[in-house]
């Protein structure tokens, strides 16, 4: 696993990626295309050092609440990501219209670290995930895996089809 610190230059910022953004997920097109043109690096497996509730919404889509010691650790990926990056994750995210917060959280490496690395996170917006969680204990996931990314439809297929939740 890269060490966190290494590729951050100051142009780039930690992305931890929980979500249709992990490799083998369906919006890491993005993900790759970036990496392509050099505007971010996979840094390694991270998991959140505090637990938050992950939950799937409507339409497939993985939704993390912003309620630490909630839930569980949540595993995911870290990308050190630059400016010209973030413009387009934070547009696939929704950012300006409140679908997602990118906000700071700290991740531990999956091989045993026990220190956290701050980063940055697409939380939920809060009007999004208000009214999807209940906040009961079990219902949130630890990771998003390939059985959750089969109820995902892509954005631009979603005023065609019904939303599975």
């Amino acid at each position: 696993m890269a060490n966190a610190t290494e590729n951050e230059g100051p142009k780039r910022r930690l992305i931890f990626t929980y979500g249709t953004l992990k490799r083998g997920f369906p919006n890491h097109n993005l993900t790759k295309d970036l990496i392509d043109n050099n505007d971010a690096v996979f840094l390694g497996n991270y998991s959140t050092q505090f637990s938050f509730p992950l939950i799937i919404g409507p339409y497939g889509v993985p939704y993390l609440i912003n309620l630490p010691g909630s839930g569980r650790r949540v595993r995911g990926e870290v990308y050190a990501v630059s400016d010209r990056g973030l413009i387009r994750l934070d547009e696939l995210e929704g950012t300006t219209v409140g679908h997602y917060d990118r906000l700071p959280v700290l991740v531990v490496g999956n091989d045993g670290d026990t220190v956290g690395i701050a980063a940055e996170c697409y939380f939920a917006g809060r009007g999004v995930w208000e009214g999807l969680w209940s906040g009961k204990d079990g219902e949130e996931l630890a990771e998003y895996t390939a059985r959750e990314a089969l109820k995902y439809v892509r954005k631009d297929q979603r005023s065609k089809r019904r939303p599975r939740i």
